[in-house]
């Protein structure tokens, strides 16, 4: 009866992981998608009212979205992917085990 208990445990803990991995996914799919559009479709505007293509075009403005909703998707990742990332779980338990067999002298 444990077992099925920490079998169940385990497969709910599976189960929330990857949907926060599929979330990170989504949110980078359209992170690519909404900028990838305001960002051509601004150029595209601007060709069909009659100004040509310049560089000019690429200003602050252009692009803040992609920075400032980049910072979010960086923040997304650290959540998902960057937990522990410099005191992992592995990194705990060697420290354990440095110091439990420092203690042994």
């Amino acid at each position: 009866m444990e077992n099925d208990y920490n079998e169940e445990k385990r497969y709910l803990r599976a189960k929330k992981r990857v949907k926060e991995i599929q979330g990170f996914y989504w949110h980078l799919f359209w992170y690519l998608a909404v900028n990838t559009f305001l960002t051509f479709g601004g150029i595209v505007n601007n060709i069909f009212n009659g100004e040509s293509f310049d560089l000019d075009e690429f200003h602050w403005g252009t692009f803040s979205i992609w920075f400032f909703w980049g910072i979010g998707l960086a923040a997304h990742w650290l959540k998902v992917f960057g937990k522990n990332i410099i005191f992992s779980k592995d990194w705990e338990e060697r420290k354990i085990k440095e110091y439990m067999d420092k203690d042994k002298f």
